[in-house]
């Protein structure tokens, strides 16, 4: 279970940074986990900036969205060096979709975790195929914190942490809800990839 570390009253002559990182399938409670965090973090009156890619607009153009409905405002941005220039004034950042980053997402992170601001970034760790997705094993690499959240296998009922994708595609990138993606155990992700060869 995650103790979220003591924070201070935002003073920026003597914060600490740090990562911390909450990955998982899809359907496990990812962004709902980010949005509580950083809720927290506002109700603690710190400076927050929220980021998302540009690419992900599948539940609003500049809100960070939960399968559960709840929202924060986010923005935006195209690579993960973006966020040099538009976080590096806040106590935390967030970061929602993390594996659709570049591979400069960790690098950008430790600066500003250096800088003394917490980050705290959200996303699938594995892709459909279950192989390490994007950059988040070098972020997860170099995160003081990491959150591996769960979600129900659809076949079985058991506990998930692969998304299996329905949709016929070969990209790595698709993006999609339950009419593309199930999560499931390891077994029935195996069973579910064997009756597609």
């Amino acid at each position: 279970m995650f103790i979220e570390p003591r924070v201070g009253n935002g003073s920026h002559a003597h914060r600490r940074g740090w990562i911390e990182v909450i990955c998982g399938s899809m359907f496990s409670g990812k962004t709902e986990e980010l949005i509580r965090r950083l809720n927290r973090a506002t109700i603690a009156r710190q400076k927050v900036e929220i980021f998302k890619p540009t690419i992900d607009k599948r539940y609003h153009e500049v809100d960070v969205v939960s399968h559960n409905a709840n929202a924060i405002r986010s923005t935006p941005i195209d690579f993960a060096q973006d966020m040099l220039l538009l976080g590096g004034s806040c106590d935390v950042v967030g970061i929602d979709e993390a594996q659709f980053f570049d591979s400069g997402l960790a690098e950008a992170c430790v600066k500003l975790a250096n800088s003394g601001v917490r980050v705290i970034a959200a996303g699938l760790d594995m892709d459909y195929q279950g192989k390490p997705f994007g950059p988040m094993p070098d972020l997860m690499a170099v995160a003081e914190y990491v959150t591996k959240v769960h979600a129900i296998c659809v076949q079985c009922g058991d506990i998930a942490n692969y998304s299996f994708r329905n949709a016929v595609s070969e990209n790595q990138v698709l993006l999609g809800e339950t009419e593309s993606y199930e999560a499931r155990c390891r077994h029935c992700f195996l069973e579910g990839r064997k009756a597609r060869r």
